[in-house]
């Protein structure tokens, strides 16, 4: 809808809307109804159906099913309907693991829809006469809107009133400045994108201002909206790590093609059955390729976002998660999430006395210096359902709360020493005044900074005044002085020089924003984890630096600069310096840049908090950019990759230690499925070699790939963070999955459970005096070995410290995955699966066998353990 040409009043009344009033209930289901939700339209996704049918996409699952039909036409010509069996079972097997695929997608998917409805935008909307937030899909056209720096801009929309507005607009137009808007104007009716300056566009945010806005457009009916298909989209692209795997599996595919190759020729040189063995070959390679990985991977990284959720961290991008992990430098702003974003006074002095702690029952002089204080403040505290609310200039609901917690409160204050004159708090003077009435008396009372007010006093100990307030200032403190003077008469119109002169110093009070509690335990961690906290604050170098002290940030040999030091260093000397800096003062947005770019030409991962548009540049160049959930900006939330919804800096280390969490067990879970798939490679490939047999039937292969690799994987994915992860440095940042002897251990794994499988074959094979014998013990042997093993790489300790039994999805996946491998074992489907029933101690060597991973696995790591402490 092209409103721009016309007036504020013919827009309104196009579209039925009330400044005031915004639109009623009924309007808005109604509109909502005719437009839809306020979305650009989503590509199609996939119905399971399709999902179903893209699960045999994969070469060699086609081979196998075509292998299955020629199997059956074989049959089918020499009438031998007792080989009906095998091929049916395969392509049962084949359709299962299909359903499988198919879960585990669905689940990957409803993960990452919740993660992007987590994040979705919000708007603030006039419906019925009351001002709330909503969803912005929920605007429809006619909704009043409010708008304010920092907001992006939900809809298209016409400017009803605005101050100073600025709109970044690149997206749109291409300009990179922001373009200046202004209700009042109005624009002909050709006039191109850029030049409506009475209009704000859907995707574009407030960089400076303030307005109030009346929807014209939603969805793709929005400029966005009609340029949405040559919009970059998200997509569906993988992970670093999820694209490593599938690399990965491809190579692997190719290994265990040119093996299922070797197979075959020496299966038909020996005189097999060409049919069964090629089966066995294709089943082999089907079974060994992990083409489920990257889908495992996704959901393990899905979870472990929820997980965070639960401990204020929002994910915006599934690859943070990995990056999260190699975090070795976190930069923090001071304010609200080092500190507990509260002004509290602390100190006071009154002239003549010593400094005293503020309490809940202070001296009577110094109550009276918090009366006065009080009586000169606009701030507030308000208190309701056992919570504070501080209402306006922190400073002053400092002093308002300390005079409350000796028992006056302002409201009463107020009432009995009413105000009568005032000279509002600026700038340049650094003093506010008020005159009130105090038992009959014009009290004029100031309180401002110490500097300005020292020689506006007649009476008073000026000398020890300016010690005192020194010595609080080297203590961090924000420092205020209080004065006061008697006048006859109140002026009508009170100015600086009549009120605010020839007074009497009363006292000084100090105050500070204090540390967060758990931030000092944090801090500790980062350095146990081998992390730098770097502090960065628009405050004053010593308050800051007071601060980084206190929470273990600052440390001995450590420097503290302010921003204009570092505008004064090149590249160079600040790639020299930056390592022993670790407070940064008076910085500029522009400041946090190079500070995350020196960072990172160390080599570094740098983690980088923000909350204003300015801030928004530096969240994208640091490798995770950490917004404020409470004082961010929409603008700021959008440039990051995660936001904290509690502005604290202990949620930053929390999800650190969630991400290391997250990346180990994906490590467990590849060590997992490749250590068995390779076990089961080398299995076939040397008994082909060694005895010319095959081992292990086509479907006995498929039902193992079934119940041991889905349901155990994930689960073992799921695996609680273990303790010690924050003890250990942070991972390099181009560190391949296989690092620190993966590789090895897993290709020693595969060879473990090869022998043990072998063992199996031979031993029954002998003892029963039959191939089906061989093959049953050693279906047995590799499928619940595997099973076992999964609980063995649940962490690099022993199962035994940890609990065997701690994770209880993993535990229902071992359960389900045995009583599957016991049904066909143990029942009358054994026949179909080519097996057969073995003599009692078969069964106990089969147990014997199954339990050697476990042995061998301690014994590894009581090994690893010896080599670490030595």
């Amino acid at each position: 809808m092209l409103l721009h040409y016309q007036s504020k009043d013919e827009v309104l009344k196009t579209l039925s809307s009330n400044v005031k009033k915004g639109l009623s209930s009924e309007q808005v289901s109604e509109r909502a109804a005719k437009y839809g939700p306020n979305k650009l339209r989503e590509k199609k996704k996939k119905t399971n159906f399709q999902r179903f049918m893209d699960q045999f996409k994969d070469v060699m699952i086609l081979i196998l099913i075509g292998a299955a039909i020629i199997s059956f036409a074989v049959i089918y010509i020499e009438k031998n309907w007792g080989e009906l069996f095998e091929p049916a079972l395969i392509l049962l097997i084949v359709i299962l693991n299909a359903v499988m695929g198919v879960m585990q997608e669905s689940k990957a998917e409803k993960a990452l829809d919740a993660l992007k409805n987590m994040s979705a935008p919000h708007a603030r909307v006039l419906r019925d006469g009351k001002e709330k937030v909503v969803e912005a899909s929920e605007l429809v056209p006619g909704d009043i809107i409010h708008l304010e720096a920092g907001d992006f801009i939900p809809a298209d929309a016409r400017l009803i009133s605005s101050a100073s507005l600025k709109s970044e607009e690149s997206a749109l137009t291409g300009e990179s400045v922001p373009s200046e808007k202004d209700s009042e104007a109005i624009i002909e009716e050709k006039a191109p994108l850029g030049d409506r300056s009475n209009m704000v566009f859907s995707g574009c945010s407030v960089t400076y201002g303030t307005a109030t806005a009346v929807v014209t457009a939603t969805g793709m009916d929005t400029e966005m909206g009609k340029i949405a298909n040559l919009l970059d989209s998200e997509g569906e692209g993988q992970t670093p790590l999820q694209q490593k795997l599938s690399q990965l599996g491809k190579y692997l595919g190719i290994v265990a093609i040119l093996a299922c190759a070797v197979i075959f020729v020496v299966g038909l040189v020996n005189d097999l059955d060409p049919l069964h063995i090629f089966m066995t070959a294709v089943s082999l390679a089907v079974s060994a390729i992990p083409e489920g990985l990257p889908a495992i991977v996704t959901i393990v990284l899905s979870i472990g976002v929820q997980r965070m959720v639960k401990r204020n961290a929002l994910i915006r991008r599934l690859p943070a998660v990995e990056t999260l992990g190699s975090a070795s430098i976190i930069c923090s702003d001071k304010t609200g999430t080092l500190t507990q974003n509260r002004m509290t006074l602390t100190k006071a002095y009154v002239e003549g006395e010593d400094i005293e702690d503020i309490s809940e029952n202070n001296a009577d002089s110094i109550k009276e210096l918090l009366k006065l204080g009080t009586l000169c403040c606009d701030g507030s505290v308000v208190f309701g359902e056992g919570e504070e609310q501080h209402l306006g200039d922190p400073t002053e609901t400092a002093i308002v709360f300390a005079a409350h917690k000796n028992g006056m409160s302002k409201d009463e204050l107020n009432k009995k020493y009413p105000r009568i004159a005032e000279i509002p708090f600026d700038s340049d003077r650094k003093l506010m005044s008020t005159v009130n009435n105090i038992d009959g008396k014009n009290i004029v009372i100031v309180k401002g900074a110490f500097d300005m007010m020292a020689p506006r006093c007649v009476k008073g100990d000026m000398d020890t005044a300016k010690r005192i307030t020194e010595e609080m200032s080297e203590n961090a403190l924000r420092v205020l002085a209080i004065a006061y003077k008697e006048i006859d008469k109140v002026p009508s119109n009170p100015t600086s020089e009549e009120l605010e002169n020839g007074l009497t110093f009363m006292g000084v009070v100090g105050m500070i924003d204090p540390p967060r509690t758990e931030a000092k335990v944090a801090v500790a961690t980062c350095r146990r984890a081998g992390i730098k906290p770097v502090m960065i604050t628009g405050d004053h170098v010593v308050t800051a630096s007071a601060i980084a002290k206190e929470l273990g940030i600052f440390l001995e040999g450590d420097r503290a600069i302010t921003g204009a030091e570092l505008d004064a260093m090149s590249d160079r000397e600040l790639d020299e310096q930056v390592e022993s800096i670790s407070v940064y003062a008076r910085v500029s947005p522009e400041n946090k840049i190079r500070i995350v770019k020196a960072w990172q030409r160390k080599g570094q991962v740098v983690s980088m908090t923000g909350d204003g548009v300015n801030d928004a540049p530096a969240l994208k160049a640091a490798d995770i950019g950490c917004a404020m959930g409470i004082t961010g900006t929409d603008v700021a939330k959008g440039a990051a990759d995660m936001t904290l919804t509690d502005d604290n800096f202990a949620t930053i280390v929390d999800a650190v230690r969630e991400g290391r969490g997250i990346y180990a067990n994906i490590k467990k879970v590849v060590g997992f499925l490749l250590g068995t798939n390779i076990g089961e490679v080398i299995t076939v490939f040397a008994a082909m070699l060694l005895w010319h047999k095959t081992p292990l039937l086509s479907m006995q292969l498929l039902w193992i790939n079934l119940v041991t690799d889905s349901l155990p994987a994930i689960a073992l994915g799921m695996e609680d963070v273990e303790d010690d992860v924050m003890d250990k440095k942070p991972k390099p940042k181009n560190e391949g999955i296989f690092a620190g002897g993966l590789g090895i251990k897993v290709f020693l794994q595969g060879c473990m459970f090869a022998l043990l499988t072998l063992i199996g074959f031979y031993v029954g094979e002998k003892t029963m005096g039959s191939i089906e014998g061989g093959q049953t013990l050693a279906f047995m042997v590799l499928a619940l070995s595997q099973v076992v093993q999964a609980f063995n790489m649940r962490s690099e300790h022993s199962l035994f410290k940890i609990g065997p039994f701690k994770n209880k999805k993993l535990n229902g996946a071992a359960l389900i995955s045995t009583l599957l491998v016991a049904l066909v074992l143990f029942t009358p489907l054994n026949s179909i699966f080519g097996l057969v029933f073995l003599k009692p101690e078969l069964y106990l060597l089969g147990v014997g066998l199954i339990l050697v991973p476990l042995v061998v696995m301690e014994v590894s790591k009581l090994i690893g353990l010896i080599k670490h402490r030595k």
